[in-house]
């Protein structure tokens, strides 16, 4: 288990003090009385897999941090066509403020629990605080990042690095206490085969093809194809160009 920083938690609100948006994520830039008054607005709720929580060009109305579960970003053509451009995993925070309309459709790609809050609650918070502002910031620039990286996956890598690739990630931040120093991961794939092929630019053929070799090299398990087991996480990212 990732060790986790020491908070004091006198005058936290219970529900936020096991929070990994709170230890990891944004609401980790607040105080105790700032957390008070957004968990006066804030409610927490679960949404089942295909739910859409924000749709393209829709206006925003609230946010949310993810408290476990995928979220999966698309983006519409103007032909009606779509395309995964990112996932999003506890503790992210869902959604930009300070625009009016959504530039992506934000929808549950697994089961999804959800804090969510008013958007005038947190662009007024964002004003008052500029740890929460830098918090933001932070997650923006974590994102591009991998955005630029997720560019190199898909311009220059094979498809089998490509498949491996995309494991790697899963592994990495499907469970938000993942360890990397364990070595090994068991976990859902939050993706079809289809949305999988998609989301790296191949066809459903070929990464199904894919999977079954590395299946077939012993470098992951799978079982009643959704759950994989990878027993050493260093022979995967090998295979991922890593």
């Amino acid at each position: 288990m990732i060790e986790r920083l020491d908070i004091h938690s006198a005058g936290i609100p219970v529900l936020c003090r096991a929070c990994e948006a709170r230890h990891r994520g944004v609401c980790g830039a607040l105080d105790p009385d700032q957390l008070v008054a957004l968990s006066k607005t804030s409610s927490r709720h679960h949404v089942t897999s295909g739910a859409e929580l924000i749709g393209d060009t829709e206006t925003v109305d609230g946010f949310s941090n993810i408290l476990s579960g995928v979220v999966k970003l698309t983006k519409t053509l103007s032909d009606g066509r779509e395309q995964i451009v990112g996932l999003q995993f506890a503790p992210d925070f869902v959604g930009r403020p300070f625009r009016e309309e959504s530039a992506l459709t934000a929808q549950a790609a697994t089961d999804v629990s959800l804090c969510s809050f008013p958007r005038a609650t947190i662009e007024g918070m964002l004003k008052r605080s500029p740890g929460l502002e830098h918090r933001l910031l932070e997650q923006t620039l974590r994102e591009l990042d991998e955005a630029r990286d997720w560019m190199v996956t898909l311009g220059r890598k094979t498809a089998g690095e490509k498949v491996a690739s995309f494991l790697i990630l899963i592994a990495t931040y499907i469970d938000p206490e993942f360890d990397p120093r364990s070595g090994s991961a068991v976990f859902d794939l939050p993706l079809t085969r289809a949305e999988i092929a998609d989301f790296l630019g191949l066809t459903i053929e070929t990464v199904s093809r894919q999977l079954t070799k590395l299946k077939a090299d012993k470098v992951i398990e799978i079982e009643n194809n959704r759950r994989i087991t990878v027993e050493d996480i260093e022979r995967l990212r090998f295979r991922a160009g890593i």
